[in-house]
């Protein structure tokens, strides 16, 4: 498959991704807002309808009127809007892009020799059964004596979360480790919609139309289910966007910075879904969660920081000869991808537009070349072989000035 149909299918398989995510994401944090904002009905005979909690919302120019059953209305409307199509299309256009990129081109976005010297097969397997085996162990955890003790099930799911960061960030690429573990919390949460949640609501709307009492445990595991899936929402966006950003996949301690940012991702969902209810604390919200979740977003971002350059060694090469010598480097190790027709198969254009194909557009970006080639992002999967002297040199160039 030719790299310009490759990126056309990427484009239109992003475009799709963003949207179904953008409807379901909509979706789940609209209903968890509704859910926690329901006051008791004031009208007792709504009340005895079964009526657990309602809610009054302008919006574009309406009045809307919102209301939830304690289990079931005592007639089926005829009518019933559901919400999983968005879930199940975000995690198809999801998977196509991960196979389309990060499968069947390993060798370039998955595997890093550098990390682990994985063959493209076993890459591939083993990534497949990272996301089916998360699904798995998650699911039996939840099913299990843990379901009702939220803060130990918490707990243990932290722990193996975490564990599987650092497992994945030691055999894959920072880029490819950080897709993998949000697509294993992305296949979760659509394996929670459609093996927990659905056959829940269709299970009570069965019961209502077979004359049956639905059973509330069906809607409380669905409700378990469903805030999970909103705490998981923050770390699996990070995720999402990760790979533009050298700095955290690319760090020395990739893993760690990936369990520390999906932390605070989840700590200040927290702070929000807390606010929700603040008129269960006459109005107040603790503020820890987000001052915390800031706060390890700040203390990452230091971590992170750049380095500063030691001083100059003496140098008796003149500027200019100091400069033929970089361009020969980034000209044998960047420009077969970065140029206006990249000799580097499997590429159409050049990456983000950054061209280093002449003197003038390497001296124009090197505030980008920088941080990619410090962090080992790039050359992507080290793919035109550049050296560990190069890279200093390259870098030890830009850092003292860029002579030329």
């Amino acid at each position: 498959m030719s790299a310009f149909v490759i990126d056309w299918l990427s484009l239109l398989g992003r475009w799709v991704h963003l949207i179904t995510g953008i409807a379901w994401i909509g979706a789940s944090f609209y209903f968890v807002w509704l859910d926690n904002h329901l006051l008791p009905p004031t009208d007792e005979q709504l009340s005895r309808k079964g009526v657990g909690g309602e809610l009054w919302a302008v919006h574009g120019g309406g009045f809307y009127h919102a209301q939830k059953y304690r289990v079931a209305p005592q007639v089926l409307p005829g009518s019933l809007h559901w919400f999983y199509w968005e879930a199940y299309s975000t995690f198809l256009s999801g998977f196509f892009l991960l196979g389309l990129l990060y499968y069947a081109q390993a060798e370039i976005y998955l595997i890093d020799p550098r990390v682990a010297p994985l063959a493209k097969p076993a890459a591939i397997a083993i990534g497949v059964a990272v996301i089916v085996g998360g699904w798995l162990i998650y699911d039996a955890l939840c099913r299990s004596a843990l379901e009702h003790r939220d803060a130990w099930l918490a707990a243990v799911l932290a722990l193996l979360f975490s564990a599987a960061a650092f497992a994945l960030c030691r055999l894959f690429s920072g880029r490819g480790a950080f897709i993998e573990f949000g697509s294993m919390l992305g296949t979760i949460m659509v394996a929670n919609v459609f093996f927990v949640i659905i056959p829940g609501q269709r299970e009570m709307v069965r019961a209502k139309r077979e004359g049956r009492d639905p059973d509330p445990q069906a809607g409380l595991r669905g409700k378990l289910r469903s805030v999970h899936n909103t705490y998981f929402t923050l770390p699996v966006l990070f995720t999402m966007i990760s790979n533009h950003y050298a700095m955290t996949f690319g760090a020395r301690y990739n893993w760690l910075v990936l369990i520390a940012l999906c932390a605070a991702g989840v700590l200040i969902r927290v702070y929000f879904v807390a606010r929700h209810k603040r008129h269960e604390r006459g109005g107040k919200t603790p503020l820890w969660p987000a001052l915390l979740g800031l706060l390890i977003v700040a203390a990452t971002a230091g971590a992170l920081g750049p380095k500063r350059a030691p001083p100059a060694a003496a140098n008796a090469e003149s500027g200019a000869a100091r400069f033929t010598r970089i361009q020969g480097i980034v000209a044998n190790r960047c420009a077969p991808c970065h140029a206006a027709a990249p000799t580097q198969p499997g590429f159409a254009t050049a990456p983000k537009g950054v061209l280093l194909d002449s003197s003038a557009g390497l001296l124009t970006n090197l505030g980008v070349i920088e941080p990619q080639v410090a962090t080992r992002a790039m050359p992507i999967g080290n793919l035109t072989g550049m050296t560990e002297t190069e890279r200093d040199q390259l870098l030890d160039w830009i850092r003292h000035g860029a002579p030329h």
